[in-house]
């Protein structure tokens, strides 16, 4: 295969992936309406809810930029106190870890092809069947997580090619400057998608497939998850001190 027809299959591959993370989080925030915001809201009587609270929305919505936006939200506003919101972000930054669990468990142990096709086919019927209803949203959410893997699959296999293309070997042979190379290359991938679990999962899917080594994709993983702070970054622009700092503790978990 050559580089341009690589390069627009791993695109699609990227593509389907994110498209089908963007259905799951829309049909589940819409399933659940307004019941997360008041989770969210009412997760600050203590700190142990507040991580709770943030790990299971954050693993429900798969977007963890968005419970830290609402959460600096929320701290901006006055609704909810420094100490407590600390507690939702660093709940949110364990629940954005399920995506790659969800992959690393059954992303490399199974037929995807196989096992997207009915998700999709079953959500879009229940879909058409139900449409602007909670049972339609969640059959979006079953042909988003069918979708999901469509995109892995596609990915896997063109994922061999990349070695072809690209020296990753060479990459790797700068020492510490590699290890920094690496971890730069993980923080574009993230700002560029919007979404440090797709960066995960595309990061999962290239080790997995031997394009990358451990080392590596161990410092692709560490820029990802700093690149996800520059959401809450931009967030805080004009928001008030509270807000500030929560966006800074925010990065320092990240980085730490």
């Amino acid at each position: 295969m050559n580089g341009f027809a690589l390069a627009g299959s791993l695109a699609g591959g990227i593509g389907l992936f994110l498209l089908g993370m963007g259905l799951m989080t829309d049909g589940l925030k819409y399933a659940a309406g307004r019941s997360l915001k008041t989770i969210l809201a009412e997760s600050t009587r203590t700190r142990l809810r507040g991580i709770l609270a943030g790990c299971g929305i954050t693993a429900l919505v798969q977007s963890s930029s968005a419970v830290t936006v609402a959460t600096i939200g929320f701290v901006n506003a006055g609704l909810m106190d420094l100490a407590h919101a600390v507690s939702v972000i660093y709940g949110a930054n364990i629940g954005t870890t399920m995506t790659g669990w969800l992959v690393s468990l059954v992303g490399f142990k199974f037929d995807l092809k196989a096992l997207s096709m009915p998700f999709v086919g079953g959500g879009m019927l229940l879909r058409a069947m139900r449409p602007e209803s909670r049972q339609g949203a969640l059959g979006e959410v079953l042909a988003g997580f069918g979708v999901f893997f469509l995109g892995i699959d596609v990915l896997k296999q063109n994922f061999a090619g990349v070695a072809a293309h690209v020296d990753f070997a060479a990459l790797a042979s700068y020492g510490g400057w590699s290890v920094v190379l690496f971890v730069l290359l993980g923080f574009l991938l993230t700002t560029c998608m919007q979404s440090s679990s797709a960066a995960i999962a595309l990061v999962l899917t290239a080790v997995a497939t031997g394009v990358v080594g451990y080392e590596e994709g161990a410092a692709l993983i560490v820029g990802a998850n700093v690149g996800t702070t520059t959401t809450a970054a931009l967030a805080v622009i004009g928001a008030t001190v509270s807000a500030r700092r929560l966006a800074m503790a925010h990065v320092g978990f990240n980085i730490g």
